[in-house]
């Protein structure tokens, strides 16, 4: 199984929708809390999902069950929380939410994982496709940006 990620940040529409539809996912799966934010621009979900269907005949998903709470967002940006706890909290939400057995394996095969972070470095995005593949086994990673 093949599994994308991207975000949109610092990305033209050209360029990110060129990427996607260069990757051969099927569809994007959107593992934002918020997906409507003004701040998002082209990545607004109802614009996204149109985008997607017209620019790179891909289907568009939102599972916030891949995100983080709004508190461990909150504490990592506006409270400066270290890297390597969230990074513990945000894995400790995913076991607790017993993501790995939540039947979205078809959802995710052959899909790009969608966020905002120009990189993957510290992405929840990452740590979301990391922890999918230690949990099932056999997941090529392959970041796109």
């Amino acid at each position: 199984m093949r599994v994308h990620t991207i975000g949109f940040t610092k990305k033209s529409a050209s360029d990110f929708f060129e990427l996607l539809r260069e990757s051969g996912a099927k569809r994007l799966v959107d593992v934002r809390l918020n997906n409507v934010s003004q701040l998002a621009g082209f990545a607004k979900r109802d614009d996204l999902e149109y985008f997607l269907n017209k620019i790179c005949r891909m289907q568009y998903v939102h599972l916030p069950e891949l995100a983080p709470t709004r508190e461990m967002l909150d504490a990592y940006r506006k409270e400066h929380r270290d890297w390597d706890t969230y990074q513990r909290e945000f894995l400790a939400l995913l076991d607790a939410r017993r993501i790995a057995k939540m039947g979205i394996k078809r959802t995710i095969a052959n899909s790009c994982l969608l966020c905002s972070e120009d990189t993957p470095e510290h992405c929840h995005r990452r740590l979301v496709a990391e922890y999918l593949n230690q949990h099932w086994g056999n997941v090529e990673i392959v970041h796109l940006g």
